[in-house]
């Protein structure tokens, strides 16, 4: 009996140490600033929130470096893994494939830490049939003209790639105002007090998991 109840223990503190803290998925349009508040709350909380490096097959950006920004890979290999089920969530985009692996998440998680997810709409809806149970974060830009202007500035695409950020941020947003599929929508009209909300979501909903990670979010 007494066996007995030391495996069910050690079966239930296994499945809670896998599960691990809540993920936080961060998603808007290209351009609407969620990487500069990504980059924030990474900065300020080091010790709690750890970034989930997504795949790739697009080329890198001037300065981007892989396994940082991005694990780059080709179409072949990614069709290959996608096929083994080594992802959580793919989307693509202009041709190019984008996704989560299982492994990028995990290698978060296992330190403690909560996990950050920076994906599409396509992503989001993919990882909210898993038992992940993640907070969801939609980043609003201040207009399409202003999101138009960032991308414009930006000066890494050709006008053909731009026009279809521009459609598929059209797209995004509408999705995103739609009541229930995020958690908060946050209008990037101005960084820091964007980042506020932000800031002070996260110390509310997640509390318990922070918690958890004996790291509270407010110093």
């Amino acid at each position: 009996m007494g066996l007995i109840v030391t495996l069910n223990f050690l079966k239930s503190f296994f499945k809670m140490v896998q599960k691990g803290p809540r993920p936080l998925v961060l998603c808007g349009p290209s351009g609407s600033g969620k990487s500069t508040l990504l980059k924030r709350l990474l900065k300020e909380f080091p010790d709690k929130f750890g970034f989930s490096v997504s795949h790739t097959t697009r080329c890198p950006r001037p300065g981007e470096k892989d396994g940082v920004h991005y694990h780059f890979t080709t179409k072949d290999q990614m069709s290959a893994a996608i096929t083994k089920g080594e992802f959580i969530e793919t989307a693509i985009f202009s041709e190019n494939m984008y996704g989560t692996s299982k492994k990028a998440v995990e290698d978060v998680r296992r330190t403690g830490r909560i996990c950050v997810l920076d994906i599409e709409i396509e992503g989001v809806k993919q990882i909210k049939r898993t038992d992940l149970d993640p907070v969801l974060v939609f980043v609003m830009p201040p207009s399409i003209g202003e999101l138009e202007r960032r991308l414009r500035n930006r000066n890494t695409e050709q006008e053909e790639a731009l026009q279809k950020r521009l459609e598929q941020a059209l797209h995004e947003i509408e999705y995103g105002k739609q009541p229930g599929n995020f958690h908060i929508v946050i209008l990037n009209d101005n960084l820091d007090k964007a980042y506020t909300e932000l800031r002070d979501f996260l110390a509310k909903n997640l509390e318990n998991t922070v918690e958890e990670t004996n790291a509270p979010l407010d110093k």
